[in-house]
């Protein structure tokens, strides 16, 4: 037998940005030979670059236009309509249509009026009644237009709140079309289980079915499993990744948002805050480290970026003086000390294979030893998302995910580690300095009597007994100095005698040693005495310069042994501050929001492997037109089941079973034909 292929036209009023449209295109339905071919005609929307993104996502133009008659254009707007503007009319969708009959008519009409996220009390506004009627105009424009060959389907597509605070609405538009000779079913569904999506996303659908048309069972789509957040996400570049386009930028958050998400519990909401201890505005319990605590030293700098200032030792253990270079290998010199891209290929492995030897290391990019893994919910990476709305801030719903593939790479001024106050620090590398790790700690704790470092260069009072004189009795190697009150005199006393910090001090002459006068001061301020200290000081070793403090004259060899070197740092955003920063929560993972190019992936817009730019340049804008959107995977869903009715009554079928719940049923179009 011949397969025959039936063309099945659709057409979508209040289409935004094509998420329908694309899911009809790509319905596929067959019954014996026959098969249906879906090709749309076009879509109406008032919102400009929505249009632009119809012909980019349907494949065929659109039409901005206005649906609002004057009234309902006054009632939203506030104002008069300008001069050059007017209602628009049947022939005007008839033209959005290019002259065409369409057997299906999708509407997804704007639904902010009809949304749990509005309140009730406001719903009454002149704005959201004008809103709401334009979704019965829009439907009698459409009707009208085709009104002597009626399409056979006709949809309305809302949120399912549409059931309850738009009862009267959905009376008028059901009356209406039963006036034009349609069958009227309210159905609700899950777009996540009709289409296979990592979301759940309840929505109200409207079916109408021209009864003089088709008269075969209309039976729902299939429902299938949700799929978990991951499975999408895991497929796509790391946020961030500039050859992903503007789209897959993570959102700019308040610093205190983004803490708060980094102590949410995967798959938990805003409630998980609840359980941390607070005392005086400060977490109890935990607290925030820098994550880059190597500063640097070892790190590798990518081949497209500048490179650290070049010092005089400029070797890997002391700043980020690697690259990653992506040229090719060459023989001789060039073969050793290689970097693999992980992407590529190993060399032959032979006898020997040290890093010195040839292109044996590799950049490899997975994160080690990681976990498994409402509002300011976090969903953990193998859950669902919620459902996707207009709204998607981390603050107003579930739209930030544990994403465990952290991939901060180098320098990250802004990632931090979330640790508890008793942990234990990293581990002290070869290169310990400050400069080259940051593993100084501001110790806020007073110590119990002289530190460990404090008795050398001290000096005992004349009273005092001296500590004992060792086989090496420098200075330096212990309090051996005393303050003798006596007064100085020629020959013996003059000598390593300390003066007092009142008294004046012994001419200096040419050779001022401590063996040529009494040029040594009692100084009784001793830095590991001072009361009003904040950080840990021994007497200047191992120091801590507080922040708004000044350093001391940095020596040819300023070590943090030999002086305070090291700075307290307590520098992090303000709280309102926008920052994009990457916090490691405590399960390990990245709490961060979803990019908007993944919130598209989650609608079913795309596939994680492909590229979309929406048009514009606001991140705004483009979520809005998301959230909006008809998930396409649940739309081919639907246009799959209408198809196959379709060419069921193209056939002359009349009667087909099927497991599936049924839609419209044959026996309320008897008792319509009676009335």
């Amino acid at each position: 037998m011949r397969r025959e292929v039936r063309e099945v036209r659709h057409f979508h009023l209040f289409c935004g940005l094509g998420g329908g449209a694309k899911g009809f295109n790509a319905a596929h339905a067959r019954v014996g030979q026959i098969e249906a071919r879906f090709r749309c005609l076009g879509g109406v929307d008032v919102e400009p670059k929505a249009v632009a993104d119809f012909a980019t996502l349907a494949g065929v133009p659109g039409t901005c236009l206005d649906l609002f008659s004057r009234e309902q254009f006054v009632g939203f707007h506030g104002r008069e309509p300008p001069a050059d503007w007017r209602e628009a009319s049947p022939e005007d969708i008839r033209r959005a249509a290019g002259g065409e009959r369409p057997h299906i008519v999708f509407t997804s009409p704007p639904c902010k009026g009809f949304s749990g996220l509005l309140p009730e009390s406001r719903t009454t506004a002149p704005r959201y009644v004008a809103l709401n009627a334009l979704t019965l105009r829009g439907i009698w424009l459409a009707l009208e237009a085709w009104a002597d060959d009626p399409p056979e389907f006709f949809l309305l597509e809302n949120v399912p709140r549409i059931a309850q605070r738009g009862r009267v609405l959905l009376d008028r538009i059901g009356a209406l079309l039963r006036s034009y000779g349609y069958l009227v079913a309210e159905t609700a569904h899950d777009c996540g289980e009709l289409g296979n999506l990592a979301q759940t996303r309840k929505r109200f659908l409207l079916v109408a079915r021209h009864v003089g048309k088709v008269r075969p069972f209309l039976y729902q789509p299939e429902r299938r499993r949700l799929r978990a957040v991951g499975d999408v996400l895991g497929k796509m570049p790391m946020p961030g990744d500039p050859l992903s386009g503007p789209m897959h930028r993570v959102p700019a958050l308040q610093w205190r948002t983004w803490v708060r998400l980094a102590f949410v519990e995967a798959g938990s909401d805003w409630r998980s805050l609840n359980k941390l201890k607070v005392v005086d505005g400060h977490l109890a319990d935990f607290g925030l480290e820098r994550a880059d605590w190597h500063g640097g030293v070892l790190g590798v700098t990518p081949w497209e970026q500048t490179s650290a200032t070049v010092t005089s030792r400029s070797s890997p253990t002391n700043g980020r003086y690697a690259v990653a270079d992506p040229r090719p290998p060459f023989t001789g010199e060039y073969g050793q000390l290689g970097l693999l891209d992980w992407r590529e290929p190993s060399h032959t492995v032979g006898g020997q294979t040290t890093p010195g030897q040839g292109w044996y290391s590799v950049a490899d990019p997975r994160p080690q030893d990681w976990p498994d893994r409402r509002q300011l919910g976090v969903n953990g990476w193998d859950d669902t998302s919620p459902t996707l709305t207009t709204a998607r801030a981390p603050g107003q719903g579930r739209f930030s995910v544990a994403d465990p593939r952290l991939g901060v790479t180098g320098k990250f001024n802004n990632a931090f580690l979330v640790v508890r106050i008793g942990d234990t620090s990293p581990a002290v590398t070869g290169g310990g300095a400050p400069s080259s790790g940051g593993l100084a700690v501001a110790d806020p704790r007073y110590p119990n009597g002289y530190g460990e470092h404090s008795n050398k260069m001290r000096v005992v009072g004349f009273d005092g007994p001296s500590n004992t004189v060792t086989g090496s009795d420098r200075v330096g190697s212990g309090a051996l100095s005393v303050a003798d009150p006596r007064p100085a005199r020629d020959g013996v006393g003059g000598k390593y005698r300390v003066t007092g910090m009142d008294e004046p001090s012994g001419a200096v002459i040419a050779a001022s040693t401590t063996g040529h006068g009494s040029f040594a001061v009692a100084d009784p301020r001793p830095e590991a005495m001072r009361g009003d200290r904040e950080v840990y000081q021994t007497a200047g070793h191992y120091g801590v310069v507080p922040w708004e403090a000044n350093s001391r004259a940095v020596q040819g060899w300023g070590q943090a042994d030999n002086g305070p070197w090291s700075v307290a740092d307590p520098r992090l955003p303000e709280a309102t501050e926008n920052v994009v920063a990457v916090i490691q929560a405590l399960d390990g993972t990245w709490h961060r929001p979803f990019t908007t190019l993944e919130l598209a992936a989650l609608q079913g817009l795309l596939e994680p492997e492909e590229h979309l730019e929406l048009c514009g340049l606001s991140d705004s804008d483009w979520r809005e037109r998301i959230g909006n959107a008809v998930p396409p995977p649940a739309a081919q869903a639907i246009a799959g089941a209408m198809g196959h009715a379709l060419l069921l009554a193209w056939t002359g079928e009349g009667f087909t079973l099927s497991a599936s719940p049924i839609w419209v049923r044959p026996i309320l179009a008897a008792m319509e034909v009676a009335q």
